[in-house]
């Protein structure tokens, strides 16, 4: 499934939700397509940031670094 079909399967399941309530398979399945996505949006967060670098005034690059304090 595709990040489009992912997000507009939750986007359907917020509406039915509100307007007239969700079965226990819905409600199972909203619930695991919205951990997919935060995985999948983590795993982008993440690519971009190991790809990211500082560069300071006098021009020299530094890769950004994992904190390891969090």
């Amino acid at each position: 499934m595709t990040m489009d079909e992912l997000i507009q399967r939750i986007n359907e399941l917020a509406h039915k939700a509100k307007a007239e309530g969700l079965t226990e398979e819905e409600t199972r399945e909203r619930d695991e397509l919205r951990r997919q996505y935060i995985a999948a949006f983590k795993r982008s967060l993440t690519e971009q940031l190991d790809n990211t670098y500082i560069v300071t005034p006098d021009g020299k690059k530094t890769k950004l670094g994992k904190n390891r304090d969090c």
